[in-house]
């Protein structure tokens, strides 16, 4: 038997999936730790976790699949790595962490990035990055270098947090085209590294990883690899993305006009166009995509709203605790359209780039001590989520993207009724949602990287839908109501 190997490293959890390499079939998964991992946060608006961490949660996650399909060390084809997004590792000459990584949430350099996007002129960024260079990972790699400046002194590579997972593995740095446009580190125009950032922020471009590509062999496992993990010396690392790029192509989301979303620790709609588009105030970002190349080019224009299933998470962790998820899902189901006037505005998870970098904070707005309960503060906060990623979704509708349909795996929130119908009616379009996740995509593109799919068409054989959702007529109108109601009040909020 034959199998391809996917992993998902998230802020929360790192997934491991097993696919029956002949049959795309999902054989076994598993994800490590039981309960979500820590983010480290010793200032406000700082986020950082131990590279060390994904590391050992990946070995933990492999062992319990081994447990649950006993496969043999060779016959594991090649291995795909998705990964969080836009986080900054700093490794030194021995291969070795020289600090906590600055992960995708944290909002310490935003600073930085808008005095770039100022000086630098922000149509030159615009027109050259696709985005204000933000808080992406240059302008979290300049914070460094002005705070920290015996730790940047030290730093040999740089890295992205799938980067450093695929070193772990390979024991070669290495890095992506699509990885450096997500840290802004890639000039759209000359299709090179973004030297002028770099020059601006007075980094050494030698810091950065060598390029490989998306899909192709990016370096073999080790020794000990195999000794850890039981997985065969010379096994290839053939796949490596960011989780959003990954989650859409997961959803067979690669030709213009499709989109794809997701609802875990952030919320996300990825839309593909095969031109270099751009907001004029970045608050959606440009990236390539997976599957970008010379002669067919591939563009992901993202959206993401920092606080959606984190908020789902505190509001359990802090006044749910007697429920599960499904228990809760169940009591914001029992609230109508609306939750009585309570209004939640999920943004207390940093500063928001569909906000154009504001961090604004979490608001309850509208709670009455007679009227309401926790279960109005579920509808609420469910609603806020949605109506949140329709605002950016909005955006990305004046830069003339259609959203018709959009696909969603049937995981975190979208097994929600109350969310996926909202979310269908406030965007007026049919949501799909499939039998897929962020590990079972990577093991599926780790099969084209290592040319055992001849194509994309092959490489989905087992992914179907499990619903469809279409737009309620009957709530329609109600629901485009109350969205414009908060709407008016986030609007008042961000001035």
């Amino acid at each position: 038997m034959k199998y391809l190997l996917g992993f998902d490293i998230g802020s929360s959890s790192v997934k491991a999936a097993l696919l029956q390499a002949d049959s795309g079939k999902l054989v076994a998964s598993a994800f490590s730790p039981s309960h979500e991992m820590e983010i480290i946060s010793v200032k406000p608006g700082f986020a950082e976790q131990h590279p060390e961490r994904w590391w050992d949660e990946l070995i933990n996650a492999t062992n319990m699949l081994r447990k649950k399909i006993s496969y043999q060390p060779d016959e594991i084809i090649s291995i795909g790595i998705s990964y969080q997004m836009h986080g900054l590792v700093c490794v030194d000459k021995n291969l070795q962490p020289l600090r906590p990584s600055i992960i995708w949430c944290d909002s310490r350099a935003v600073d930085f990035g808008n005095d770039a996007f100022e000086k630098m002129g922000e149509e030159f960024c615009l027109k050259n990055f696709l985005n204000s260079p933000g808080n992406f990972t240059a302008s979290k790699l300049k914070w460094v270098k002005e705070n920290e400046p015996e730790i940047y002194s030290k730093i040999y590579k740089i890295m992205l947090p799938g980067d450093y997972i695929a070193l772990k593995l390979t024991g070669n740095p290495a890095t992506t085209i699509s990885g450096l446009s997500e840290g802004i580190l890639w000039n759209y125009q000359t299709n090179d590294i973004s030297k002028e950032l770099l020059d601006y922020y007075q980094i050494d471009e030698n810091l950065l990883s060598p390029i490989v590509p998306t899909f192709g062999e990016q370096g073999r496992t080790n020794k000990t690899t195999f000794e850890i993990l039981g997985i065969a010396e010379g096994t290839p690392v053939s796949y490596r993305a960011g989780d959003q790029p990954n989650n859409a192509y997961s959803l067979n989301v690669i030709q213009p006009g499709e989109i794809a979303a997701t609802a875990g620790t952030s919320g996300v709609v990825y839309g593909v166009t095969d031109k270099a588009e751009y907001d004029l105030q970045s608050r959606v970002n440009a990236f390539v995509h997976v599957n970008n190349t010379d002669r067919d080019k591939r563009y992901g224009i993202l959206l993401c709203v920092n606080g959606t299933g984190i908020l789902n998470s505190w509001l359990r962790k802090n006044f749910m605790s007697d429920l599960s998820y499904d228990q809760i899902n169940h009591e914001a189901s029992k609230i109508s359209i609306g939750a009585e006037g309570l209004q939640f505005f999920p943004f207390g998870n940093g500063a928001e780039r569909v906000l154009t970098n504001k961090n604004i904070t979490a608001n309850l707005k509208g709670l009455q001590f007679n009227t309401h309960n926790r279960a109005h503060v579920a509808r609420a906060a469910q609603e806020g989520i949605v109506f949140a990623l329709n605002y950016g979704m909005e955006i990305m509708k004046e830069m003339g993207m259609e959203l018709k349909t959009i696909r969603a795996g049937h995981a975190n929130m979208f097994l929600s009724e109350v969310f996926a119908q909202t979310f269908s009616n406030v965007a007026n379009c049919v949501v799909e949602l499939y039998n897929t996740d962020g590990a079972v995509g990577a093991a599926r593109a780790a099969g084209v990287g290592a040319g055992y799919y001849k194509n994309f068409v092959e490489c989905f054989l087992g992914m179907e839908v499990i619903k469809s959702i279409e737009p309620e007529k009957k709530s329609l109108d109600q629901t485009t109501d109350v969205y414009q109601s908060w709407k008016k009040e986030l609007l008042s909020l961000i001035k």
